[in-house]
């Protein structure tokens, strides 16, 4: 069969936060000749993957969009993945994407062709039909949540009954009445198992490592409320201008400010010792890590949850599985009827990263085998033309990942403008010292230094690799900064390109 070539100036990769983000970029620094392709039925990213019971937004609401589309009717302080889900569908028909959005169409390589200056795109799935994409230039947009982590452990595949990923609910599970296993204390497992609680006829609670929480807090917005921020954008304006900067002073308590992380600290315990009056049970919930080490939670519903009936904590790791009993690590043996992996997502080996080929055929995954590294957390060395949105060094840990997508989307789209006919080619000392300025700003921060595990880190280099070490004002400032020089000096055929900034 042959295959039909498509030429597009831009190929955006994913219609999540990312990929609609970038578009928005681009349409508003006047480019319209790009697609964006998505592997799903529909927009959403992981907001579309993750149904769960109790599924939410833990970054306040009006913080959790895009500038350029406000949302004057979230329901309130924190919205429901639904309604995020609800929110991106009508920024895909705000932003009048049309035929440039191709639903269905998971990629199934990308190569750079030196010869011809293109990313030729191979589209994968049954109604690719042989399809090829050539573009200018590529944007990965795929998100870092998006592949589900099984643990590997004997005798899971044989369990009787359900077993499923949180990011792959099955809605079809009879739950209700059952006695069902959780397994995992992370960010989804806080939300799910008061959910669970409420309808299973009991709940075990598998748990590796004890998570910091904070009260969520949060209130309904009423319908007043939505109506001033929808006739007053003013309000709407200073309520996010308000969430930003609580944000950014957040920063301090989670990178490893004594004093801002013992007070916020203290707050965890606090509540803590509030809603669990337990001694024993209150000790196996609590960290034996510094706070801000791992992913710090918000929840006022988990703790009463596991303090109930309902619950039966098992702090230890899942060892193995006999049949329909789980034994833990400590030994225990635990009967249950479904089980749910709550396990997290291969969050610093992004599964793209294997499809993706650059100069000399070396895939980004050869590139990053030793922890994945950029430019200005966008921009990669061998990988011409190319750009990597919520990659590396890309999320934060106290504030909204929106901001920093649109940051880099911004970036991107003014690079774009400015290099012509040119190839941007990445000089390899400029990503080489941008890993060392990470590493030097991550050094004394809590994710290196506070003593737990947490997925922001590699294994196999021990660097701080998908988090950005500073403040969201930063991080702009950093990307300001870039004027060009981030690429290589062009030969005669290719002019350096200069006056890359706005």
């Amino acid at each position: 069969m042959t295959a039909s070539v498509t030429r597009v100036g831009v190929a955006i990769v994913g219609a999540g936060f990312a990929g609609l983000g970038m578009a928005i970029a681009l349409r508003r620094a006047g480019f319209d000749d790009f697609v964006v392709l998505e592997r799903a039925a529909s927009v959403g990213g992981t907001w579309r993957d993750n149904t769960y019971p109790g599924i939410a937004c833990d970054v306040p609401s009006h913080l959790y969009g895009f500038a350029t589309h406000p949302n004057p009717d979230w329901s309130g302080t924190y919205a429901t993945g639904a309604e995020i889900r609800s929110y991106l569908e009508g920024v895909a028909d705000a932003e009048a994407l049309g035929e440039r959005l191709r639903l269905n169409s998971p990629m199934g390589r990308a190569a750079w062709d030196d010869d011809r200056r293109v990313w030729r795109l191979e589209m994968a799935g049954p109604a690719a039909g042989g399809q090829v994409i050539e573009a200018d230039a590529l944007v990965l947009a795929c998100g870092r949540l998006t592949a589900p982590v099984i643990p590997r452990v004997a005798g899971l595949d044989r369990f009787p009954g359900p077993v499923f990923h949180s990011a792959r609910w099955d809605h079809s599970a009879a739950l209700a009445g059952a006695r069902v296993a959780v397994v995992g204390t992370g960010a989804s497992a806080v939300q799910i198992v008061p959910e669970l609680a409420r309808t299973a006829a009991h709940v075990t609670l598998l748990q590796r490592t004890a998570a910091w929480i904070v009260p969520r807090g949060g209130d309904a917005y009423s319908a007043a409320d939505r109506e001033r921020f929808a006739t007053t954008p003013q309000a709407l304006e200073a309520l996010r201008a308000d969430l930003y900067a609580e944000g950014e002073a957040r920063f301090a308590s989670r990178s490893g400010d004594s004093s801002a992380a013992a007070e916020a600290e203290a707050v965890a315990r606090a509540h803590l010792e509030s809603q669990i009056p337990d001694p024993a049970l209150r000790a196996a919930l609590t960290p034996d890590y510094a706070f801000g080490c791992k992913r710090v939670l918000l929840s006022d519903e988990f703790y009463p949850a596991v303090a109930s009936d309902a619950v039966t904590l098992v702090p230890s790791a899942l060892a193995s599985v006999e049949g329909s009993t789980l034994v833990a690590a400590d030994g225990s043996r635990h009967d249950v009827d479904a089980v749910v992996l709550a396990t997290g997502f291969a969050s610093s080996r992004q599964p793209y990263a294997e499809l993706v080929h650059g100069e000399g055929g070396v895939t980004l995954a050869e590139h990053w085998s030793d922890g994945m590294t950029s430019f200005g957390s966008t921009v990669v060395a061998g990988f011409p033309n190319l750009f990597v949105l919520n990659g590396p060094n890309a999320s934060l840990g106290h504030s909204s990942s929106v901001l920093m997508i649109e940051e880099q989307a911004g970036y991107a789209a003014r690079v774009l403008g400015a290099r012509g006919e040119h190839v941007l080619r990445v000089d390899p000392e400029a990503e080489r010292a941008y890993t060392d300025e990470i590493g030097r700003a991550a050094a004394s921060t809590r994710w290196m230094t506070g003593g737990c595990r947490n997925w922001y880190v590699d294994d196999r280099s021990g660097r701080l690799t998908l988090l950005w070490p500073g403040t969201v004002d930063a991080f702009r400032e950093r990307l300001a900064r870039a004027d060009g020089s981030e690429f290589l000096r062009a030969t005669d055929l290719e002019p350096a390109l200069e006056g890359s900034t706005a």
